[in-house]
């Protein structure tokens, strides 16, 4: 599951696509079938990464793709976001076990499966994720095509030192009345 660059945004409902940044804040399409593009103000909008989300959990956190991945491999039927608590807490005990169910609220679960039905139709959804392995050599394939491109100096092309500059210019400043 690739959710990278997907982000939800605090005070919005539903969750924004990463498009550009500029100078007044981040530039973020709806995932939505309207396809709204919004600037998000650097200064007053916290944006949070899906990939960088987390619920709690009993003795460790659990990462929201991992819960995302359990949603999509269960047996049963995925409930609806306007389901009932008692539903909601059913089938999160399900997909997410370790999860603590002092701090996770309802309303967590409801945010949880609105995001769930966004995606579900989405290719990112399907896709896999590039680990850190794969992304530092993909980097560094970047890097070093980036070099071959650049031009090199030539190697007498060297920078003057200072004493092969030429002398400043005394500047003499006439004093008046003598």
């Amino acid at each position: 599951m690739n959710l990278r660059g997907i982000v939800a945004v605090s005070g919005r409902p539903g969750l924004f696509k990463l498009v550009g940044q500029n100078k007044a804040g981040y530039v973020l399409e709806s995932l939505d079938a309207q396809k709204v593009k919004i600037v998000a103000n650097i200064a007053n909008t916290k944006l949070a990464s899906l990939e960088d989300i987390t619920v709690y959990g009993k003795e460790d956190d659990l990462k929201l793709v991992d819960v995302l991945a359990n949603m999509a491999a269960a047996t049963g039927e995925v409930p609806e976001s306007k389901a009932d608590a008692a539903t909601l807490k059913a089938f999160f005990k399900e997909v997410a076990p370790d999860h603590d169910e002092e701090k996770v609220y309802a309303s967590d679960m409801k945010k949880i499966l609105s995001w769930y039905h966004l995606l579900k139709e989405l290719p990112l959804f399907t896709e896999e994720a590039l680990g850190n392995a794969e992304n530092d050599s993909v980097l560094a394939e970047e890097k070093a095509a980036a070099k071959i491109k650049a031009t090199p100096k030539p190697s007498n092309a060297k920078a003057p030192s200072k004493t092969n500059q030429p002398a400043k210019k005394a500047s003499m400043t006439s004093k008046k009345g003598v």
